[in-house]
């Protein structure tokens, strides 16, 4: 008789020893990203507005994602979109797939998108997608190109008074003592402020550090974000810079959304999360509020004191005539042309003062340096 022997059972391997204490701590902060990686907005535009012309012509969805993502250039579009189409594949919808990847697709895009669906519209969706986007690029490329001058002109006046404060100055200081003469009053002003900033620069580099870390301690609260947001709607012209630029793109979001067939409800949701300003998002949700009990759009938006009288005449013309998507576009572009003013205005009141002051700077540095040679020339010849 022979006897069966049990093979013998596998000894589960080794679990690999982890890191602890320091080495743990270590291996935490490479694996921390300090901040998520975004995908260009204008790369999402091209895709949209190709993913838009391959629906219209009845391509199926994989394979115009395909031939889409084949094209693209960023990494970390790509793999989005490699994985959109592995979800698709596997039964999820178009808005479900894009959902997985806020890098790439905002809110707005899914709930658009997910309307799309449900109504068959989906080319017409992402056409209008594609123009928002292109829309809101464009608005933050004017923004841009009217800060970049006046930008620019403040650096440089900036390094001009660091330069003259720790190099040339200090250089004239043993210049002056070399004849031991009295030095007139403009001069001696500014070599206290030279030994000042060069004395005590380490000092100030605390203070502004501290006022830095406090200013960001400070703004992860939502007290202490809506405090730092209503102090910047309240500084002269720039308030009104900002507060025109966010009622710009409130009307252009919430437009794009009920255009789409967007619930009024969902669409002001999305519209208040894509408004980066604690005080209209305040003020945006208790206008919801209202809104859910009844009271219509235009009272509750009229009532949150944030919209001028412009922008509620639209609005209760829109929603009493049935056109809220046509009156939000119209304000929207009302809005944006009213912010190329400004900031046109801004730039023009802003490059003026920035020079200015730079020439103050440099003509209080040249009337010290001339008095004070003038002022030996006489001592020495006396």
């Amino acid at each position: 008789m022979t006897t069966m022997t049990e093979p013998p059972v596998e000894q589960p391997a080794a679990a690999e020893p982890q890191p602890t204490g320091f080495r743990a701590r270590i291996r935490a902060l490479a694996d921390l990203e300090i901040t998520q990686k975004k995908v260009k907005r204008r790369e999402v535009m091209h895709f949209t507005r190709q993913l838009a012309v391959f629906a219209r012509a009845g391509i199926p969805l994989l394979e115009a994602m395909a031939t889409i993502a084949s094209e693209v250039d960023d990494k970390l579009f790509r793999r989005a979109l490699d994985d959109v189409q592995d979800r698709l594949r596997n039964g999820a919808t178009l808005a479900e797939a894009c959902e997985a990847h806020p890098e790439a697709f905002p809110e707005l895009y899914i709930s658009i998108l997910r309307t799309a669906e449900y109504t068959g519209n989906l080319d017409e969706a992402l056409e209008r997608i594609s123009q928002y986007i292109e829309r809101d690029i464009e608005a933050r490329r004017k923004i841009k190109e009217a800060l970049f001058y006046p930008t620019v002109v403040l650096m440089l006046s900036i390094v001009v008074v660091v330069v003259l404060t720790g190099w040339v100055i200090p250089k004239f200081e043993t210049f002056f003592k070399s004849f031991h003469a009295r030095l007139p009053w403009p001069t001696r002003v500014l070599l206290d402020v030279a030994h000042f900033f060069t004395s005590w620069w380490w000092a100030i580099a605390i203070v502004v550090a501290a006022l830095v870390a406090g200013a960001m301690v400070m703004v992860r609260s939502e007290s202490g974000r809506e405090t730092r947001d209503k102090l910047l709607l309240k500084v002269p012209v720039v308030g009104d810079l900002v507060h025109h630029a966010i009622l710009e793109r409130f009307c252009r979001i919430l437009s794009a959304m009920v255009t789409s067939g967007v619930p009024l409800p969902d669409a002001l949701v999305v519209t208040t999360a894509a408004t980066h300003n604690a005080v209209f998002r305040r003020g945006l949700a208790q206008a919801r509020e209202g809104m859910l009990r009844g009271e219509g759009l235009a009272q509750p938006m009229a009532d949150s004191h944030l919209f001028p009288a412009t922008a509620r005449q639209m609005f209760k013309v829109g929603e009493s005539t049935g056109t809220l998507d046509t009156q939000l576009e119209v304000a929207a572009t009302y809005f944006d042309r009213e912010l190329n003013y400004k900031l046109s205005r801004f730039t023009s009141l802003f490059e003026p003062a920035v020079i200015l002051f730079a020439g103050v700077i440099v003509g209080f540095v040249a009337i010290a340096l001339i008095s004070a040679m003038y002022g030996i020339y006489r001592q020495v010849h006396l």
